[in-house]
Protein backbone atom coordinates (compact mmCIF):
# COMPACT_ATOMS: atom_id res chain seq x y z
CA UNK A 1 0.00 0.00 0.00
CA UNK A 2 1.72 3.63 -1.10
CA UNK A 3 1.29 5.36 2.06
CA UNK A 4 2.96 8.10 0.82
CA UNK A 5 -0.51 10.08 -0.47
CA UNK A 6 -1.94 13.00 0.37
CA UNK A 7 -4.67 12.44 2.83
CA UNK A 8 -7.18 14.76 1.20
CA UNK A 9 -6.75 13.08 -2.36
CA UNK A 10 -7.65 9.74 -0.97
CA UNK A 11 -11.32 8.79 -1.17
CA UNK A 12 -12.70 5.31 1.38
CA UNK A 13 -15.10 3.17 0.74
CA UNK A 14 -16.87 1.46 3.55
CA UNK A 15 -19.30 -1.40 3.12
CA UNK A 16 -21.94 -1.61 6.07
CA UNK A 17 -23.10 0.76 8.41
CA UNK A 18 -22.89 -1.39 11.49
CA UNK A 19 -20.16 0.14 14.36
CA UNK A 20 -17.39 -1.43 12.49
CA UNK A 21 -17.75 0.90 9.30
CA UNK A 22 -18.96 3.86 11.57
CA UNK A 23 -15.68 3.30 13.83
CA UNK A 24 -13.25 3.14 10.85
CA UNK A 25 -14.77 6.20 9.67
CA UNK A 26 -13.82 8.20 13.32
CA UNK A 27 -10.56 6.62 12.99
CA UNK A 28 -9.73 7.82 9.27
CA UNK A 29 -10.84 11.52 9.88
CA UNK A 30 -9.17 11.92 13.26
CA UNK A 31 -5.87 9.78 12.59
CA UNK A 32 -5.89 9.64 8.96
CA UNK A 33 -6.44 12.68 8.25
CA UNK A 34 -8.85 11.62 5.33
CA UNK A 35 -11.45 14.28 4.28
CA UNK A 36 -14.84 13.80 5.51
CA UNK A 37 -16.60 14.19 2.00
CA UNK A 38 -14.57 11.72 0.98
CA UNK A 39 -15.77 9.11 3.19
CA UNK A 40 -18.77 7.52 1.38
CA UNK A 41 -20.56 4.67 3.70
CA UNK A 42 -23.08 1.89 1.64
CA UNK A 43 -25.73 0.67 3.93
CA UNK A 44 -28.13 -2.12 2.53
CA UNK A 45 -30.82 -1.19 5.00
CA UNK A 46 -32.98 2.16 5.33
CA UNK A 47 -31.68 2.83 9.00
CA UNK A 48 -27.62 2.80 10.06
CA UNK A 49 -25.99 1.43 12.81
CA UNK A 50 -25.77 -2.60 12.04
CA UNK A 51 -26.61 -4.75 14.65
CA UNK A 52 -26.55 -2.05 17.17
CA UNK A 53 -30.56 -0.99 16.21
CA UNK A 54 -33.59 0.17 18.31
CA UNK A 55 -36.83 1.52 17.01
CA UNK A 56 -40.65 1.65 17.71
CA UNK A 57 -42.75 4.22 20.14
CA UNK A 58 -44.59 3.58 23.12
CA UNK A 59 -47.88 3.34 21.12
CA UNK A 60 -46.57 0.13 18.57
CA UNK A 61 -43.77 -1.38 21.05
CA UNK A 62 -40.40 -1.27 21.19
CA UNK A 63 -37.79 -3.11 19.64
CA UNK A 64 -33.98 -3.86 19.91
CA UNK A 65 -32.32 -7.00 18.51
CA UNK A 66 -29.91 -7.30 20.98
CA UNK A 67 -28.51 -6.03 24.24
CA UNK A 68 -25.07 -4.62 25.09
CA UNK A 69 -23.02 -5.25 28.27
CA UNK A 70 -20.17 -3.42 28.64
CA UNK A 71 -16.69 -3.80 30.50
CA UNK A 72 -13.94 -1.47 31.46
CA UNK A 73 -11.09 -3.95 30.86
CA UNK A 74 -12.51 -5.87 28.32
CA UNK A 75 -13.85 -3.08 26.34
CA UNK A 76 -10.91 -1.07 25.85
CA UNK A 77 -11.12 -0.71 22.37
CA UNK A 78 -14.56 0.67 22.30
CA UNK A 79 -14.08 2.91 25.55
CA UNK A 80 -11.57 4.72 23.09
CA UNK A 81 -14.12 4.73 20.60
CA UNK A 82 -16.03 6.86 23.20
CA UNK A 83 -13.72 9.11 23.88
CA UNK A 84 -13.71 10.43 20.39
CA UNK A 85 -16.97 11.32 20.01
CA UNK A 86 -19.31 13.92 21.12
CA UNK A 87 -22.50 13.23 23.57
CA UNK A 88 -26.19 14.20 22.48
CA UNK A 89 -26.80 14.60 26.24
CA UNK A 90 -24.23 17.23 26.44
CA UNK A 91 -21.87 18.45 23.41
CA UNK A 92 -19.15 19.12 26.35
CA UNK A 93 -18.71 15.74 27.21
CA UNK A 94 -17.99 12.77 24.64
CA UNK A 95 -19.88 9.29 24.68
CA UNK A 96 -17.40 8.28 27.31
CA UNK A 97 -17.68 11.24 29.61
CA UNK A 98 -21.47 10.56 29.35
CA UNK A 99 -21.09 7.04 29.93
CA UNK A 100 -18.50 6.61 33.46
CA UNK A 101 -21.13 9.72 34.73
CA UNK A 102 -24.28 7.61 34.36
CA UNK A 103 -22.87 4.34 35.72
CA UNK A 104 -21.26 6.52 38.50
CA UNK A 105 -23.98 8.88 39.20
CA UNK A 106 -27.17 6.28 38.64
CA UNK A 107 -27.29 3.75 41.66
CA UNK A 108 -28.37 0.29 40.41
CA UNK A 109 -30.16 -1.44 42.46
CA UNK A 110 -29.22 -5.17 41.55
CA UNK A 111 -31.33 -8.37 41.70
CA UNK A 112 -30.07 -10.93 43.46
CA UNK A 113 -31.54 -13.35 41.97
CA UNK A 114 -29.16 -14.90 38.70
CA UNK A 115 -31.30 -17.86 38.49
CA UNK A 116 -34.70 -19.45 38.55
CA UNK A 117 -35.64 -22.91 38.84
CA UNK A 118 -38.80 -24.73 37.52
CA UNK A 119 -40.77 -24.26 40.53
CA UNK A 120 -39.99 -20.30 40.11
CA UNK A 121 -37.45 -21.07 43.05
CA UNK A 122 -34.01 -18.83 43.39
CA UNK A 123 -31.53 -20.86 42.73
CA UNK A 124 -28.57 -20.36 45.23
CA UNK A 125 -25.27 -19.85 43.03
CA UNK A 126 -22.75 -19.35 45.09
CA UNK A 127 -21.23 -22.85 44.48
CA UNK A 128 -20.23 -23.16 40.57
CA UNK A 129 -20.99 -26.42 40.84
CA UNK A 130 -17.94 -27.70 39.03
CA UNK A 131 -16.56 -31.32 39.85
CA UNK A 132 -12.64 -31.52 39.96
CA UNK A 133 -12.66 -32.63 36.64
CA UNK A 134 -14.11 -29.86 35.32
CA UNK A 135 -12.46 -27.43 37.17
CA UNK A 136 -9.45 -29.33 35.86
CA UNK A 137 -10.27 -29.03 31.73
CA UNK A 138 -11.52 -25.10 32.33
CA UNK A 139 -7.64 -24.79 33.53
CA UNK A 140 -6.01 -27.13 30.98
CA UNK A 141 -8.38 -25.17 28.33
CA UNK A 142 -6.41 -21.70 29.05
CA UNK A 143 -3.35 -23.17 29.42
CA UNK A 144 -2.95 -25.08 26.27
CA UNK A 145 -2.26 -23.59 22.75
CA UNK A 146 -5.43 -22.59 20.76
CA UNK A 147 -4.75 -24.38 17.77
CA UNK A 148 -5.38 -27.95 19.80
CA UNK A 149 -8.92 -26.88 19.85
CA UNK A 150 -9.55 -26.17 15.80
CA UNK A 151 -12.93 -27.55 14.67
CA UNK A 152 -13.94 -28.93 18.15
CA UNK A 153 -17.14 -28.25 19.91
CA UNK A 154 -17.75 -27.14 23.63
CA UNK A 155 -19.19 -30.51 24.25
CA UNK A 156 -16.21 -32.27 23.09
CA UNK A 157 -14.10 -31.16 25.89
CA UNK A 158 -16.38 -31.09 29.06
CA UNK A 159 -18.30 -34.02 30.60
CA UNK A 160 -22.43 -34.08 29.88
CA UNK A 161 -22.83 -33.61 33.59
CA UNK A 162 -20.92 -29.91 32.97
CA UNK A 163 -23.67 -28.32 31.18
CA UNK A 164 -25.84 -28.74 34.28
CA UNK A 165 -23.62 -26.81 36.14
CA UNK A 166 -24.59 -23.61 37.66
CA UNK A 167 -21.59 -22.19 36.64
CA UNK A 168 -22.48 -23.49 32.59
CA UNK A 169 -26.02 -21.80 32.80
CA UNK A 170 -24.86 -18.54 34.16
CA UNK A 171 -21.71 -18.01 31.83
CA UNK A 172 -23.42 -19.87 28.63
CA UNK A 173 -26.77 -17.31 29.11
CA UNK A 174 -24.52 -14.16 30.02
CA UNK A 175 -22.12 -14.94 26.48
CA UNK A 176 -24.79 -17.07 24.43
CA UNK A 177 -22.75 -19.94 23.93
CA UNK A 178 -24.57 -23.02 23.07
CA UNK A 179 -22.62 -26.61 23.87
CA UNK A 180 -21.85 -27.39 19.98
CA UNK A 181 -20.08 -23.58 19.66
CA UNK A 182 -16.46 -23.88 19.52
CA UNK A 183 -14.46 -24.49 21.67
CA UNK A 184 -11.61 -21.68 20.53
CA UNK A 185 -14.44 -19.47 20.95
CA UNK A 186 -15.01 -20.35 24.52
CA UNK A 187 -11.10 -20.75 25.09
CA UNK A 188 -11.14 -17.03 24.26
CA UNK A 189 -14.03 -16.10 26.33
CA UNK A 190 -12.05 -17.79 29.43
CA UNK A 191 -8.77 -15.49 28.85
CA UNK A 192 -10.71 -12.32 28.02
CA UNK A 193 -13.48 -12.38 30.89
CA UNK A 194 -11.31 -13.90 33.40
CA UNK A 195 -11.33 -10.83 35.52
CA UNK A 196 -15.33 -11.35 36.01
CA UNK A 197 -15.37 -14.88 37.04
CA UNK A 198 -16.02 -13.37 40.58
CA UNK A 199 -18.84 -11.48 39.22
CA UNK A 200 -20.63 -14.33 36.72
CA UNK A 201 -23.26 -14.68 39.74
CA UNK A 202 -24.54 -10.78 39.99
CA UNK A 203 -22.93 -9.14 36.47
CA UNK A 204 -21.83 -6.37 39.31
CA UNK A 205 -18.43 -5.89 36.36
CA UNK A 206 -20.83 -4.83 33.98
CA UNK A 207 -20.99 -1.23 32.94
CA UNK A 208 -24.34 0.10 31.16
CA UNK A 209 -25.30 2.63 28.72
CA UNK A 210 -27.48 5.57 29.31
CA UNK A 211 -30.09 4.20 27.06
CA UNK A 212 -30.40 1.29 24.29
CA UNK A 213 -27.70 0.88 22.04
CA UNK A 214 -28.90 2.93 18.71
CA UNK A 215 -29.57 5.95 20.82
CA UNK A 216 -26.39 5.52 23.39
CA UNK A 217 -23.88 4.48 20.35
CA UNK A 218 -25.32 4.31 17.03
CA UNK A 219 -26.93 7.93 16.97
CA UNK A 220 -24.42 10.32 18.60
CA UNK A 221 -21.78 8.74 15.84
CA UNK A 222 -23.70 9.13 12.81
CA UNK A 223 -24.78 12.66 13.97
CA UNK A 224 -21.16 13.52 14.61
CA UNK A 225 -19.71 11.86 11.12
CA UNK A 226 -23.35 13.49 9.07
CA UNK A 227 -21.98 17.08 10.44
CA UNK A 228 -18.46 16.38 9.63
CA UNK A 229 -19.92 15.49 6.28
CA UNK A 230 -19.15 11.51 5.59
CA UNK A 231 -21.41 10.46 2.78
CA UNK A 232 -24.33 8.12 3.96
CA UNK A 233 -25.54 5.85 0.83
CA UNK A 234 -28.47 3.82 2.66
CA UNK A 235 -30.50 1.52 -0.02
CA UNK A 236 -27.55 0.64 -1.43
CA UNK A 237 -26.25 -3.00 -1.09
CA UNK A 238 -22.73 -3.83 -2.32
CA UNK A 239 -22.65 -6.96 -4.43
CA UNK A 240 -19.29 -7.67 -5.80
CA UNK A 241 -15.91 -5.90 -6.31
CA UNK A 242 -13.35 -5.90 -9.39
CA UNK A 243 -9.84 -6.43 -9.15
CA UNK A 244 -6.78 -5.51 -10.51
CA UNK A 245 -2.85 -6.60 -9.39
CA UNK A 246 -0.91 -4.08 -8.32
CA UNK A 247 2.86 -5.26 -7.05
CA UNK A 248 1.79 -8.97 -6.80
CA UNK A 249 -1.39 -8.00 -4.51
CA UNK A 250 -5.07 -7.40 -5.49
CA UNK A 251 -6.59 -4.07 -5.57
CA UNK A 252 -10.18 -2.69 -5.75
CA UNK A 253 -10.55 -0.70 -9.31
CA UNK A 254 -14.42 -1.15 -9.21
CA UNK A 255 -17.36 -1.35 -6.58
CA UNK A 256 -20.87 -2.90 -8.40
CA UNK A 257 -23.93 -1.82 -6.11
CA UNK A 258 -27.34 -2.11 -6.55
CA UNK A 259 -29.33 1.04 -5.30
CA UNK A 260 -32.96 0.37 -5.62
CA UNK A 261 -32.64 -2.33 -7.84
CA UNK A 262 -30.73 -0.33 -10.32
CA UNK A 263 -27.42 -1.75 -11.17
CA UNK A 264 -24.14 1.08 -10.33
CA UNK A 265 -20.51 0.72 -9.85
CA UNK A 266 -17.70 3.34 -8.73
CA UNK A 267 -14.38 3.62 -10.23
CA UNK A 268 -11.70 2.86 -7.04
CA UNK A 269 -8.10 3.66 -7.87
CA UNK A 270 -4.98 2.33 -6.03
CA UNK A 271 -4.84 5.37 -3.97
CA UNK A 272 -8.17 4.62 -2.57
CA UNK A 273 -9.00 2.76 0.38
CA UNK A 274 -12.24 -0.01 0.60
CA UNK A 275 -13.30 -1.67 3.86
CA UNK A 276 -16.39 -4.18 3.92
CA UNK A 277 -18.21 -5.53 6.51
CA UNK A 278 -18.69 -9.24 5.72
CA UNK A 279 -21.14 -11.54 7.08
CA UNK A 280 -24.15 -10.72 9.01
CA UNK A 281 -25.34 -11.50 12.33
CA UNK A 282 -28.95 -10.31 12.19
CA UNK A 283 -29.27 -10.86 8.40
CA UNK A 284 -32.43 -12.12 7.78
CA UNK A 285 -34.34 -11.40 10.87
CA UNK A 286 -38.45 -11.66 11.49
CA UNK A 287 -40.09 -9.57 14.27
CA UNK A 288 -43.39 -10.55 15.60
CA UNK A 289 -45.41 -8.84 17.62
CA UNK A 290 -48.40 -9.80 20.36
CA UNK A 291 -50.82 -11.14 17.61
CA UNK A 292 -48.10 -12.53 14.78
CA UNK A 293 -45.75 -14.70 15.04
CA UNK A 294 -41.97 -14.84 13.18
CA UNK A 295 -40.97 -16.36 10.58
CA UNK A 296 -37.50 -18.38 9.93
CA UNK A 297 -35.85 -17.42 6.73
CA UNK A 298 -32.49 -18.73 5.45
CA UNK A 299 -29.57 -16.53 3.39
CA UNK A 300 -31.27 -15.71 0.49
CA UNK A 301 -33.57 -13.55 2.43
CA UNK A 302 -31.61 -10.38 1.98
CA UNK A 303 -28.62 -11.03 0.37
CA UNK A 304 -26.52 -10.27 3.27
CA UNK A 305 -23.89 -12.36 3.03
CA UNK A 306 -24.12 -12.19 -0.95
CA UNK A 307 -20.57 -10.21 -0.87
CA UNK A 308 -18.66 -12.44 0.83
CA UNK A 309 -19.88 -15.20 -1.27
CA UNK A 310 -18.80 -13.61 -3.94
CA UNK A 311 -15.53 -12.27 -3.07
CA UNK A 312 -14.22 -15.68 -1.38
CA UNK A 313 -14.45 -17.17 -5.14
CA UNK A 314 -11.66 -14.80 -6.22
CA UNK A 315 -9.18 -15.53 -3.07
CA UNK A 316 -8.91 -18.31 -0.78
CA UNK A 317 -7.36 -15.66 1.50
CA UNK A 318 -11.09 -13.87 1.61
CA UNK A 319 -12.18 -16.85 4.03
CA UNK A 320 -15.13 -19.27 3.62
CA UNK A 321 -18.24 -18.00 4.59
CA UNK A 322 -19.84 -20.63 3.90
CA UNK A 323 -18.62 -22.09 7.07
CA UNK A 324 -20.85 -19.69 9.06
CA UNK A 325 -24.22 -19.45 6.79
CA UNK A 326 -25.10 -22.63 6.33
CA UNK A 327 -25.81 -23.69 9.92
CA UNK A 328 -28.90 -22.01 10.75
CA UNK A 329 -30.23 -24.61 13.31
CA UNK A 330 -27.13 -24.41 15.20
CA UNK A 331 -26.79 -20.34 14.76
CA UNK A 332 -30.71 -19.19 15.90
CA UNK A 333 -32.12 -17.85 18.76
CA UNK A 334 -34.82 -15.76 19.17
CA UNK A 335 -35.01 -12.49 21.76
CA UNK A 336 -38.04 -10.59 23.17
CA UNK A 337 -38.31 -6.71 23.49
CA UNK A 338 -41.32 -5.90 25.78
CA UNK A 339 -43.32 -2.73 26.25
CA UNK A 340 -45.22 -2.81 29.36
CA UNK A 341 -48.35 -0.11 29.98
CA UNK A 342 -48.70 -0.40 33.35
CA UNK A 343 -45.88 -0.95 36.46
CA UNK A 344 -47.04 -4.33 37.10
CA UNK A 345 -44.90 -6.47 35.94
CA UNK A 346 -41.91 -4.56 36.97
CA UNK A 347 -42.80 -4.32 40.72
CA UNK A 348 -43.50 -7.99 40.26
CA UNK A 349 -40.07 -8.53 39.55
CA UNK A 350 -38.33 -6.17 42.09
CA UNK A 351 -40.28 -8.06 44.68
CA UNK A 352 -39.28 -11.60 43.71
CA UNK A 353 -35.60 -10.37 42.68
CA UNK A 354 -35.06 -8.08 45.48
CA UNK A 355 -34.19 -5.46 42.55
CA UNK A 356 -33.53 -5.11 38.77
CA UNK A 357 -30.69 -4.52 35.79
CA UNK A 358 -29.18 -8.34 36.52
CA UNK A 359 -29.67 -11.17 34.16
CA UNK A 360 -32.11 -13.43 35.10
CA UNK A 361 -32.29 -16.57 33.90
CA UNK A 362 -34.72 -19.67 33.52
CA UNK A 363 -32.44 -22.53 33.49
CA UNK A 364 -35.52 -25.37 33.66
CA UNK A 365 -37.34 -23.26 30.90
CA UNK A 366 -36.96 -25.66 27.63
CA UNK A 367 -36.62 -22.11 25.93
CA UNK A 368 -33.74 -21.60 27.95
CA UNK A 369 -35.34 -18.23 28.73
CA UNK A 370 -33.48 -15.06 30.06
CA UNK A 371 -34.60 -11.82 30.39
CA UNK A 372 -33.27 -8.08 31.98
CA UNK A 373 -35.14 -5.27 32.77
CA UNK A 374 -32.60 -2.26 32.29
CA UNK A 375 -32.42 1.48 33.82
CA UNK A 376 -35.46 3.28 32.43
CA UNK A 377 -36.21 4.65 30.34
CA UNK A 378 -34.34 2.70 27.82
CA UNK A 379 -35.55 4.93 24.63
CA UNK A 380 -34.97 8.57 24.15
CA UNK A 381 -38.23 9.43 23.54
CA UNK A 382 -39.49 6.84 26.10
CA UNK A 383 -42.32 8.25 28.31
CA UNK A 384 -42.25 8.18 31.91
CA UNK A 385 -45.24 5.56 32.47
CA UNK A 386 -43.91 2.83 29.71
CA UNK A 387 -40.83 -0.12 30.73
CA UNK A 388 -38.90 -1.78 28.72
CA UNK A 389 -37.59 -5.32 29.18
CA UNK A 390 -35.83 -7.54 26.81
CA UNK A 391 -34.99 -10.81 26.83
CA UNK A 392 -33.48 -13.99 24.31
CA UNK A 393 -34.33 -17.71 24.33
CA UNK A 394 -31.18 -20.04 23.39
CA UNK A 395 -33.69 -22.96 22.61
CA UNK A 396 -36.65 -21.46 20.32
CA UNK A 397 -37.03 -24.28 18.59
CA UNK A 398 -38.20 -26.50 21.79
CA UNK A 399 -41.83 -26.24 22.90
CA UNK A 400 -42.64 -24.15 26.08
CA UNK A 401 -43.44 -25.73 29.89
CA UNK A 402 -46.49 -23.79 29.53
CA UNK A 403 -47.36 -22.81 26.12
CA UNK A 404 -46.78 -26.09 23.98
CA UNK A 405 -45.40 -24.66 21.05
CA UNK A 406 -42.01 -23.33 19.76
CA UNK A 407 -41.03 -20.36 20.67
CA UNK A 408 -40.51 -19.02 17.16
CA UNK A 409 -44.41 -20.27 16.34
CA UNK A 410 -45.66 -18.14 19.27
CA UNK A 411 -47.23 -14.38 19.64
CA UNK A 412 -46.00 -11.92 21.69
CA UNK A 413 -49.09 -12.72 23.96
CA UNK A 414 -47.96 -16.67 24.10
CA UNK A 415 -44.69 -15.68 24.88
CA UNK A 416 -45.96 -13.35 27.67
CA UNK A 417 -48.09 -16.29 28.80
CA UNK A 418 -44.89 -18.29 29.07
CA UNK A 419 -42.62 -15.79 30.84
CA UNK A 420 -45.85 -15.22 33.17
CA UNK A 421 -46.13 -19.81 33.77
CA UNK A 422 -42.47 -19.47 34.66
CA UNK A 423 -42.67 -17.26 37.15
CA UNK A 424 -46.10 -18.07 38.94
CA UNK A 425 -47.67 -14.57 38.41
CA UNK A 426 -50.75 -16.84 37.46
CA UNK A 427 -53.17 -14.40 39.37
CA UNK A 428 -51.63 -11.32 37.35
CA UNK A 429 -50.94 -13.27 33.97
CA UNK A 430 -54.41 -11.72 32.54
CA UNK A 431 -53.42 -7.90 33.45
CA UNK A 432 -50.07 -8.46 32.08
CA UNK A 433 -50.58 -9.36 28.86
CA UNK A 434 -53.31 -6.82 28.59
CA UNK A 435 -50.91 -4.27 29.37
CA UNK A 436 -47.71 -4.94 27.45
CA UNK A 437 -46.08 -5.43 23.35
CA UNK A 438 -44.35 -7.79 23.21
CA UNK A 439 -42.17 -8.57 20.20
CA UNK A 440 -40.20 -11.59 18.95
CA UNK A 441 -37.17 -11.38 17.22
CA UNK A 442 -35.82 -14.76 15.41
CA UNK A 443 -32.51 -14.16 14.43
CA UNK A 444 -31.29 -17.00 12.13
CA UNK A 445 -27.23 -16.40 11.98
CA UNK A 446 -27.18 -14.24 15.35
CA UNK A 447 -23.95 -16.67 16.94
CA UNK A 448 -22.91 -18.14 13.63
CA UNK A 449 -19.57 -16.48 14.55
CA UNK A 450 -19.47 -18.93 17.18
CA UNK A 451 -19.52 -21.46 14.83
CA UNK A 452 -16.91 -24.27 14.85
CA UNK A 453 -14.28 -23.23 12.59
CA UNK A 454 -10.26 -24.05 11.20
CA UNK A 455 -7.16 -21.79 10.63
CA UNK A 456 -8.30 -19.28 7.26
CA UNK A 457 -11.92 -19.91 7.76
CA UNK A 458 -11.99 -16.30 8.37
CA UNK A 459 -10.19 -13.71 6.72
CA UNK A 460 -7.35 -11.50 8.18
CA UNK A 461 -8.10 -7.96 8.54
CA UNK A 462 -6.05 -6.91 5.78
CA UNK A 463 -5.12 -10.09 3.78
CA UNK A 464 -1.53 -10.71 2.95
CA UNK A 465 -2.67 -10.94 -0.65
CA UNK A 466 -4.68 -7.22 -0.51
CA UNK A 467 -3.57 -3.84 -1.42
CA UNK A 468 -6.53 -1.66 -0.82
CA UNK A 469 -9.05 -3.91 0.91
CA UNK A 470 -9.25 -4.71 4.41
CA UNK A 471 -12.38 -7.02 6.60
CA UNK A 472 -13.98 -5.81 9.17
CA UNK A 473 -16.59 -6.63 11.76
CA UNK A 474 -17.14 -10.14 13.30
CA UNK A 475 -16.21 -12.00 10.43
CA UNK A 476 -12.63 -11.31 10.09
CA UNK A 477 -10.04 -13.07 12.25
CA UNK A 478 -8.15 -11.06 15.20
CA UNK A 479 -5.71 -13.52 17.15
CA UNK A 480 -6.97 -13.90 20.73
CA UNK A 481 -9.58 -11.48 20.80
CA UNK A 482 -13.64 -12.50 21.04
CA UNK A 483 -16.40 -12.28 18.59
CA UNK A 484 -19.82 -11.25 19.32
CA UNK A 485 -18.66 -8.23 21.13
CA UNK A 486 -18.72 -4.20 20.28
CA UNK A 487 -15.01 -4.34 20.87
CA UNK A 488 -14.41 -7.09 18.35
CA UNK A 489 -15.96 -4.67 15.70
CA UNK A 490 -13.80 -1.39 16.99
CA UNK A 491 -10.64 -3.35 16.52
CA UNK A 492 -11.02 -4.04 13.59
CA UNK A 493 -11.48 -0.89 12.62
CA UNK A 494 -8.09 0.15 14.05
CA UNK A 495 -6.24 -2.33 12.91
CA UNK A 496 -7.98 -1.67 9.04
CA UNK A 497 -7.32 2.02 9.53
CA UNK A 498 -3.56 1.72 11.00
CA UNK A 499 -2.43 -0.57 8.62
CA UNK A 500 -3.76 0.71 5.62
CA UNK A 501 -2.90 3.80 6.25
CA UNK A 502 0.52 2.93 7.41
CA UNK A 503 0.54 4.48 11.00
CA UNK A 504 3.41 2.26 12.40
CA UNK A 505 3.44 5.00 14.72
CA UNK A 506 0.10 4.28 16.26
CA UNK A 507 -0.43 1.03 18.27
CA UNK A 508 -4.00 -0.61 17.96
CA UNK A 509 -5.30 -0.53 21.60
CA UNK A 510 -3.91 -3.71 23.62
CA UNK A 511 -5.89 -6.39 24.94
CA UNK A 512 -6.47 -6.46 28.73
CA UNK A 513 -4.38 -9.84 29.94
CA UNK A 514 -6.19 -10.53 33.33
CA UNK A 515 -4.32 -14.11 33.32
CA UNK A 516 -1.07 -12.38 34.06
CA UNK A 517 -2.99 -10.05 37.06
CA UNK A 518 -2.13 -12.74 39.90
CA UNK A 519 -4.69 -10.82 42.07
CA UNK A 520 -7.15 -11.97 39.17
CA UNK A 521 -5.88 -15.30 39.11
CA UNK A 522 -6.57 -16.02 42.23
CA UNK A 523 -10.17 -14.52 42.46
CA UNK A 524 -10.73 -16.43 39.29
CA UNK A 525 -9.68 -19.60 41.04
CA UNK A 526 -11.27 -19.36 44.09
CA UNK A 527 -14.63 -18.30 42.65
CA UNK A 528 -14.27 -21.62 40.41
CA UNK A 529 -13.34 -24.06 43.21
CA UNK A 530 -15.84 -22.99 45.95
Amino acid sequence: MNTCVNPQERKVYLVGAGIASLASAVYFIQEGHISPKNICIFEQQNVLGGSLDGAGNSEDGYISHGARMFDKEAYACTYDLFSRVPSLNDPNLTVLDDFNKFNKDTKFNRSNVRLIGENAERIDVLSFQLSRGDQLMLSNMMIQPECKFEKARICDCFSEEFFHTNFWYMWCTTFAFQPWHSAIEFRRYLHRFVHEFPHVTDLAGVRHSRYNQYDSITLPIVTWLKNEGVVFKPNCKVTNFQFEIIDGKKSVKLIEYKEEDKECNIDVTPIDLVLATVGSMTAAFSVGDNDTKTEIYGKDKDGSWDLWENLSKIDDNFGHPQVFDERIKESLWESITMTFKTPLFFDLMRDFCGGTGTEVTFKDSNWFLSIVLPKQPYFIDQPDDVQVAWGYALHPDKEGNFVHKKMCDCTGKEIMEEICGLLKFNEHKDEIIKSTICKGCVMPFITSQFLTRSKGDRPEVVPKTSHNLAFIGQFCEIKDDTVFTVDYSVRSAQIAVYTLLGLNYKEVTPIYLGEYDTRVLLGALATMIK
